[in-house]
């Protein structure tokens, strides 16, 4: 397995793991599926902080961080993303995506990666949690999708 920035040669692999969460389940509240031309762009912006995992040369998943909020008192902390395919799950995957992100989010000067999870994903929750992530807020009902409030929660981890 290997972890490296990802690249226009990724942007289907990353859509065909991302757009059906988008759709079919609440991990993420948006409804908006990604486009293969705003991924690029965001791939381009983001550069060393938008990784993939690769194995036989299929991506397995990928780890991003972007701004948390705007304004430059937020400019050292950010809100990040892994997702990964089902079948890499429970593989140690995400551990080893997460691990390289905060590494390249300290090089950067990130002080601080944010979590928001949905209060359905239990298991993001938790993967958070045990690697390093502390609760620090529970939003009730700050997400709507499939015609039902969601509850927010975010992690936070100090780097």
């Amino acid at each position: 397995m290997i972890i490296r920035p990802a690249g226009p040669g990724d942007i289907a692999a990353i859509l065909a793991i991302w757009n059906p969460l988008i759709r079919e389940t609440t991990v993420t509240f948006t409804t908006l599926e990604k486009t293969p031309q705003a991924l690029a762009e965001d791939i381009a912006a983001r550069g060393a902080a938008f990784l993939v995992m690769e194995e036989a040369d299929a991506v397995l998943g990928f780890a991003t961080y972007g701004a948390f909020r705007s304004g430059p008192g937020y400019a050292r902390t950010a809100e990040h993303t892994v997702i990964l395919a089902p079948a890499a799950q429970g593989r140690g995957v995400g551990r080893a995506l997460m691990a390289r992100l905060e590494d390249v989010a300290h090089a950067q000067g990130i002080h601080a990666l944010v979590a928001g999870v949905s209060g359905e994903n239990a298991d993001a929750i938790a993967f958070h949690t045990a690697i390093g992530f502390q609760h620090v807020a529970h939003m009730p009902e700050v997400g709507r999708k499939f015609g039902r409030w969601i509850d927010l929660v975010l992690l936070q981890k100090l780097l």
